[in-house]
């Protein structure tokens, strides 16, 4: 098992590796350069001299391999650097600032998620071909279907606009996260609801469930101690996959929403051209992933004593 863990953590470390260098040389490659949008349209009698001394302050005038090789380094020593559009702030203020907004908006979608889906998928798949099942599956396909933006947009129409009850944007109260978090579950329920019916008519077709059956032993017993266990390991994978993917999501719901979280973070970052702010939201969610892909490969082994992980 350790050996195991050791592995797949080198294993994470080469990728975030990879995907920093990839990250650094994309955001050279945009067109544009930071030091105009720095300075600004309006401040058109700046030297060139004084151009050049501000790139030389930022050290944007180095060669790409020594700026990657200093911001690596800066890094590794926890020192995120500081933005370079908002003067003087730190990049580790910036980025603490706005994750325990995408956090929260996340945990609370994934809760509401799971706390209806799962209950609606085992129900689908005990009850397959019935009107229920039905419904869950015609929901999880609009789910599925409708983008994030359209039903973000088409709620704060209805509930903000038309009806007044929420506000549109912002989160001046608790009341603000309802709607992002309902995009956000919305998506979640319908994956984790069609998985977790697949998974549940599966097992109930195993060999173990006609014996527990063929024991006598009570329906609601057979398909909770049986069959939901086993079948909760796919939905495992998919709860990995949605948080190691989160940025995807949120991206749209904080934009749409107005909400100060690391998505909205991350593409005013790259519009901006603020590199060390981009890179360093890439390299903590790479990391995130790595940590979320190994917590859910352990959690194979809980859930089903049957899987054991070996090196």
């Amino acid at each position: 098992m350790l050996r195991y863990i050791l592995v797949r953590l080198l294993q994470g470390v080469l990728v975030i590796f990879l995907v920093s260098i990839a990250t650094f040389v994309i955001m050279r490659l945009l067109p544009g350069d930071p030091v105009y949008l720095l300075l600004g349209e309006g401040q058109v009698q700046i030297t060139q001299e004084q151009i050049d001394a501000i790139r030389a302050k930022w050290g944007l005038d180095r060669p790409w391999h020594e700026q990657y090789l200093t911001w690596a380094w800066n890094m590794l020593r926890g020192d995120f650097g500081d933005s370079i559009i908002r003067i003087g702030v730190p990049v580790r203020d910036m980025i603490f600032e706005a994750a325990p907004v995408t956090a929260l908006l996340n945990l609370y979608a994934l809760g509401v998620a799971l706390i209806i889906a799962i209950p609606a998928g085992i129900i689908a798949g005990v009850k397959r071909n019935s009107l229920f099942d039905y419904l869950t599956a015609f929901g999880s396909t609009l789910g599925v279907a409708l983008p994030n933006f359209w039903i973000g947009l088409m709620l704060i129409v209805v509930f903000a606009g038309m009806l007044g009850w929420l506000p549109p944007f912002g989160l001046r109260s608790w009341q603000g996260y309802i709607l992002p978090v309902a995009v956000l579950a919305t998506e979640q329920m319908a994956v984790i609801a069609r998985v977790m019916r697949g998974a549940t008519i599966e097992t109930l077709n195993q060999d173990y469930v006609r014996t527990a059956y063929a024991k006598g032993l009570r329906g609601s017993a057979v398909i909770l101690n049986h069959a939901v266990r086993n079948a909760l390991l796919p939905v495992v994978t998919v709860i990995g996959f949605q948080i190691a993917f989160l940025l995807s999501g949120t991206i749209v719901v904080e934009t749409v929403f107005a909400l100060p979280g690391i998505g909205r973070l991350f593409i005013d970052s790259v519009f901006r051209l603020d590199y060390q702010v981009v890179q360093s939201i890439v390299v903590v969610l790479s990391g995130l992933v790595v940590v979320v892909n190994l917590l859910t490969d352990l959690a194979y082994a809980l859930i089903d004593p049957r899987i054991r992980i070996e090196g």
